[in-house]
């Protein structure tokens, strides 16, 4: 085990929250001078933490504590019917796992996702230098899975592989596939990854109950949520 005590961390400044506005945010980042080793990420994972770029956080806010880290045990992970039936429906996808890299085709389908789903977000408007500051890290442990039907490509999710599961940092896909529902399938098959690697579990970020775009992460049962440094079971 690493001595994660001696682990340098940073907060940021106050700034406005990206999930519930009328709260004030503060982050804890891991030293960026700290290299990014894949059993620190992992040890850090179990404490909530999350990576974004280069750089490894997680909430610090004073007097909130809405955000919640959830993660999928992948063994004990029992689809429902309806997502049952969205693995039925994407059975004809299939899945390649790629070093992060920019390209062209992986913008052009990130830049269509942020402007129709996500305008009213910070990520908005996209840029190229924007998406390969966030996504298109040079490290050993990260995939791009690119979801393809008969070549054309549909959905990209962006996990990284650690000792104790995988950890889904991203997924945009084509908004004009809303059937698919390939935000959901993403999620799916890499619950069905982490269970052909021998994973514990699929780590999703945060759940937070008063937002309604977080509101999915729940829908998958059972789910782990940290809560008073432990992991619970929601079943």
């Amino acid at each position: 085990m690493t001595e994660l005590a001696r682990l340098k961390f940073y907060a940021t400044q106050p700034h406005t929250c990206s999930y519930l506005p009328d709260e004030q945010a503060t982050t804890l980042f891991l030293d960026p001078s700290q290299p990014m080793d894949v059993h620190v990420y992992a040890e850090l994972s179990e404490l909530g933490f999350r990576r974004s770029g280069d750089h490894l956080y997680r909430p610090h806010c004073q007097g909130c504590n809405a955000c919640v880290p959830a993660r999928i045990p992948a063994a004990r992970f029992l689809p429902n019917r309806q997502q049952k039936r969205i693995l039925k429906r994407n059975a004809d996808l299939s899945v390649q796992a790629v070093r992060p890299n920019f390209n062209e085709e992986y913008y052009k389908l990130y830049a269509r996702y942020i402007e129709q789903r996500h305008a009213d977000g910070d990520m908005f408007p996209p840029s190229r230098d924007q998406f390969c500051t966030f996504l298109v890290r040079d490290l050993p442990f990260s995939r791009f899975y690119e979801f393809r039907l008969s070549g054309r490509l549909l959905a990209v999710a962006v996990t990284d592989a650690l000792p104790n599961g995988l950890s889904a940092v991203y997924t945009f896909y084509d908004p004009s596939e809303e059937r698919r529902s390939l935000g959901r399938y993403a999620i799916l098959w890499q619950i069905g990854e982490a269970l052909r690697l021998g994973l514990q579990a699929v780590y999703l970020g945060y759940w937070i109950k008063n937002c309604r775009k977080m509101n999915y992460k729940t829908q998958y049962r059972p789910i782990e949520l940290l809560v008073n440094h432990r992991w619970v079971t929601l079943t």
